[in-house]
């Protein structure tokens, strides 16, 4: 057996960074960016009011609110969105603004519409309060400056780095793409669809559980259907996915004494580059990786049994697509529980993956329960599960003792970053 850390390594040394693609800026949402951006326009373009109210010069206001005093400012007339005013505020003058319209020239401040009010028909502001230069205007610049970065090389793209991007008219980005990763179920004994199944036969859970981890990163999933244990039908399966695909993935025919027809494929089509690995882990013993001929293309053979399909998805699959993708943080994180029942096991070798529930109290301290059902044909446990116990070589862990924790749910991920940071 080969320690995880080796396995993981080995993937990730065939699994660089794909091309940067230049792509829509509003198809990039999730990308990776493959360039920095500077800004080339200020934001806000122009000064503009923040409210609305009226426009002013503030050293007008200066006797407001002195021993009842007020200032009173001829209206000179409308400034609205989009639209400048082309007379300009001069002393004992003001203008009524609407927000995020151009500043006249002549004011410095605006008073809000609340702390205002209008005789002789509108034509005259009444304020009664001192307003301070600059209040409820914002500057030119005052978001984004010229030469400012305002994407940095490496960062992924959310919805609110596309819309600072919009302010400077940018159309397309260089992104890392995401990658089209296929799913291929082998073997004989798949059945799909409902009705009862014929003798003998098992319905193909893990290609919809493939495909939608697939989906779950936000990646392009193939859906390469089902083969037999046919080397014919493995290989033209095969040819046929590599033009649509940047990885593949297969389930069944990797373990000790499964039909080798998944294994001949895949050795003959990688020139040497498949390696056939028994891992020190449990569940997911079984690992095969590659590169396939001419397309360079990777090539994950995982485990039959569900559980370990969707366990090896996540400490291989998962962290090589993502780094394909340009991203930097490829591992979920891992925090130190408490564990709210028993982890035994027996020694053997290897890592204990045992599929859990952990919970976060008020204060911070998370908690881990075991579930039942730990066999690697068991989905129902994986399907409960939001995190995996990290379980070392030897009897296990007892109540009350802190164990480690890998958070497998995307909420308990966001719930881990905001407490711990990743790590408790």
């Amino acid at each position: 057996m080969i320690p995880l850390a080796e396995a993981q390594r080995f993937v990730l040394d065939a699994c660089p960074p794909s091309p940067p693609r230049r792509v829509a800026l509003d198809e990039t949402l999730g990308c990776v960016a493959a360039e920095s951006v500077l800004a080339e326009w200020p934001v806000p373009p122009f000064v503009n009011s923040s409210m609305d109210g009226y426009a002013l010069r503030a050293a007008d206001t200066d006797v407001a609110g002195v021993e009842g005093r007020v200032a009173r400012l001829e209206v000179i007339g409308t400034v609205m969105a989009g639209a400048p005013l082309a007379a300009s505020v001069g002393p004992g003058q003001s203008a009524r603004i609407m927000t995020g319209a151009p500043l006249p020239a002549g004011a410095d401040a605006v008073s809000p519409l609340e702390d205002c009010r209008t005789d002789r028909d509108g034509a005259v502001v009444v304020v009664d309060h001192r307003v301070s230069t600059g209040a409820f205007v914002r500057w030119a610049g005052q978001d984004v400056a010229v030469g400012d970065t305002v994407l940095e090389r490496g960062s992924v793209l959310t919805p609110g780095r596309i819309g600072v991007l919009a302010t400077q008219g940018t159309r397309d980005v260089d992104v890392h793409p995401k990658p089209r990763v296929g799913v291929l179920s082998t073997g004989d004994e798949l059945a799909s669809g409902p009705g009862p199944l014929p003798s003998g036969k098992i319905r193909d859970a893990n290609r919809h559980t493939l495909l939608a981890l697939v989906r779950q990163e936000g990646w392009h999933a193939v859906d390469l259907g089902v083969t037999a244990d046919d080397e014919d039908a493995l290989v033209d399966a095969l040819a046929e996915a590599q033009p649509r695909c940047d990885a593949i993935v297969t389930s069944g025919g990797v373990s000790v004494g499964d039909l080798d027809v998944v294994k001949v494929v895949l050795q003959r089509q990688s020139s040497g580059t498949m390696r056939w690995m028994q891992v020190a882990i449990r569940p997911a013993k079984p690992f095969a990786f590659g590169l396939l001929d001419g397309s360079g293309i990777p090539i994950f053979g995982l485990p039959g049994n569900p559980v370990s399909a969707m366990v090896s998805f996540e400490l291989f699959v998962r962290p090589a697509g993502l780094q394909m993708a340009g991203h930097t943080a490829l591992h979920r994180p891992v925090v130190a529980a408490i564990a709210q029942g028993d982890f035994r096991r027996r020694p053997d070798g290897k890592t204990h993956f045992l599929r859990s529930v952990a919970t976060v109290d008020e204060c911070g301290t998370w908690h881990i329960r075991p579930l039942a059902g730990q066999e690697s044909h068991q989905l129902t446990a994986m399907a409960e599960a939001n995190a995996l116990a990290v379980i070392p070589d030897g009897d296990g862990a007892a109540t009350g003792e802190r164990i480690d924790v890998l958070l497998i749910d995307p909420q308990m991920v966001t719930t881990a970053i905001e407490h711990h940071g990743g790590r408790a």
